[in-house]
């Protein structure tokens, strides 16, 4: 196996593990970081370190830690993850299954991790437009979340693009930042809670572009402009912005998570229940990849990390008791 850590512990073949942690955004991190503070044997596997992190441009809502690019803050994590030295292997999960009393993390190109925990802390990713320049102009006026990075358009003109409750509320913060909003919609009305509705409506800072849709995302370095086009007649338009906020929702990876046997909401996510519990015994969940009825779906870094936290608490404590011995408080 090969790891990101310069000095890790060293996995033996066979090795039992007492948790693994699959994902390695805000609530992988934090689950591995808190599961190595209760003394518990544990790895983290991940595509990439950092997860939508890596993607996004300046962070300033992440308690004490203002106005960082979301890859730096992305290493910030990781360094206090490898100060306790947690191994982290780079490489995909491609299944997990039960095997007697324990796990099996199958991995792409690293074999097998035997474990009696897991923590599954997929994230989710992002809608895109797919449409010509928004990957090259991504973190530099494109963005995807507009509670992250409505601030960093302040007096400024910006395009907000969909048509749901996370839409409306975006365009709504937007406004209260930037000198006017364009909220872009490909239909003639919202699919937003009608409250939502009247109040962008009422809004004078909004503007209401309906019926349209976005066809391409220009400028040199940062945004200058969107080009939309009305689907009814066909006409198009170039709007001049510094900003473009995509809400149109995120999508978990669904599959993934339905072959390892987790229930899942009506929008695929993991349902969790009080202490990042699952309807498997031994697996948590914790960050974007989780909701249904017991969580308030709220995805931003800080609820992320604390997931991952309770998570690891609820191993720590799932351990001990498969352990044998008596249950001893970690704080």
């Amino acid at each position: 196996m090969s790891f990101r850590l310069r000095l890790p512990p060293k996995v033996r073949p066979g090795e039992l593990f007492d948790v693994v942690i699959i994902g390695g955004g805000p609530a992988g991190l934090s689950a591995a970081l808190y599961a190595a503070r209760f003394s518990l044997r544990a790895v983290l596997v991940a595509d990439s370190v950092g997860g939508t992190l890596n993607d996004a441009g300046v962070v300033d809502d992440y308690i004490g830690i203002p106005d960082i690019l979301g890859p730096d803050l992305a290493k910030k994590f990781e360094a206090h993850v490898v100060k306790y030295g947690v191994p982290v292997v780079v490489d995909r999960v491609v299944g997990v299954a039960k095997s007697g009393e324990h796990f099996e993390v199958h991995l792409q190109n690293s074999g097998v991790i035997r474990c009696i925990s897991v923590i599954v802390a997929v994230g989710s990713v992002r809608r895109k437009l797919g449409v010509p320049g928004e990957d090259r102009l991504r973190g530099r006026g494109v963005t995807y979340c507009a509670p992250c990075d409505a601030p960093m358009f302040k007096d400024r003109v910006v395009a907000v693009v969909g048509g749901g409750n996370a839409a409306l509320q975006g365009a709504l913060l937007t406004a209260s930042y930037a000198s006017k909003v364009y909220l872009i919609h490909r239909r003639d009305s919202f699919r937003a809670f009608p409250q939502y509705v009247d109040l962008v409506k009422k809004n004078s800072k909004i503007e209401l572009v309906l019926n349209s849709v976005v066809e391409e995302i220009g400028g040199g370095e940062r945004v200058e402009w969107v080009r939309v086009r009305n689907v009814v007649s066909g006409e198009e338009r170039e709007l001049r912005v510094s900003g473009v906020v995509v809400e149109i929702g995120s999508e978990p990876p669904r599959e993934f998570l339905r072959s390892m046997g987790l229930e899942l909401d009506e929008y695929g996510y993991v349902v969790v229940y009080p202490g990042q519990k699952t309807n498997i015994e031994g697996v948590f969940a914790a960050g974007d990849c989780t909701g249904g009825p017991y969580k308030k779906k709220f995805d931003q870094i800080v609820t992320a990390a604390a997931e991952g936290a309770i998570a690891a608490y609820s191993v720590y404590e799932f351990v001990i008791s498969r352990r044998g011995g008596e249950y001893q408080q970690a704080w």
